[in-house]
């Protein structure tokens, strides 16, 4: 095997293979399509399947004025000092017309490949409650998500927000458990003001028991932050209905993470 690899031709190959992966690699850049806009690009990010130009025209949230809710700016909603089971939200970007219409591909038109743009984007979520407070070494963090009504997720084929937590799982390597499951459909929140988005939630959730139970077992080991995942961060009463509910019930720590604010 040493003569053979001592061989001149033995050189010539390894340069040849090198080149081909080179290659390989540069036409699998070249080949890459922008989730977003379906302009051919390579790979301005190794996370985001975006172009450049869309990837520039993301509205992060850098700031944090809001030390409860994360929102860019003063919130009226968290100055009220309404009663609140969330120890903090953090958020992504902000909810403009652009990140309206990404959201509206995904949930109501059904791209589901936009889970790997909107869940990785939640990594930035997630740095910013660390960027304050790092979760102490001693805590053990997982996530869950906001579950869907059996006739939403019939009508829509999926939870967005199961799998948006999905991804960031997958980056975080963090365990994601289905904590929790609607017990009663509601109308769409959106169209609703905030008293009456309160009202709506209030005993819509219960604790799923296969998934308390994997909690539990993780309680054991020491104390647990949970991450709740949804997309959109409005009044907070889904999150926190649904923080409310885990934490009537088990001794742990809840934080939301949404994609927007």
């Amino acid at each position: 095997m040493a003569i053979i690899r001592n061989h001149p031709i033995w050189h010539s190959v390894r340069t040849a293979l090198s080149r081909l992966r080179s290659w390989e690699t540069i036409l699998s850049l070249q080949q890459q399509t922008c989730f977003s806009c379906g302009m051919a690009h390579k790979g301005a990010n190794p996370l985001l399947p975006l172009c450049r130009a869309c990837l520039a025209a993301i509205p992060w949230i850098t700031e944090v004025v809001c030390a409860k809710c994360g929102r860019y700016e003063s919130c009226p909603d968290c100055a009220r000092g309404a009663e609140t089971y969330l120890l903090r939200n953090r958020s992504a970007v902000r909810y403009t017309p652009g990140m309206k219409e990404w959201l509206a591909l995904y949930k109501y038109r059904g791209r589901e490949t936009m889970r790997q743009v909107i869940g990785p984007m939640l990594l930035h979520a997630y740095h910013l409650h660390g960027k304050e407070e790092p979760c102490p070494d001693f805590v053990q963090e997982m996530i869950t998500f906001v579950p869907l009504s059996e006739e939403r997720l019939s009508e829509r084929g999926f939870n967005q927000a199961e799998q948006m937590a999905a991804e960031l799982g997958k980056l975080t390597r963090l365990p994601v458990l289905p904590l929790l499951k609607r017990t009663a459909h509601t109308g769409k929140q959106s169209f609703k003001a905030r008293m009456q988005r309160i009202d709506d939630l209030k005993g819509v959730f219960a604790l799923e028991p296969r998934g308390v139970s994997r909690l539990q077992a993780l309680i054991r080991g020491g104390p647990v932050r949970i991450y709740i995942v949804d997309d959109v961060y409005t009044t907070g009463s889904t999150l926190n209905e649904c923080a409310r509910t885990i934490r009537s019930q088990i001794e742990v720590q809840v934080c939301g993470l949404c994609w927007a604010r």
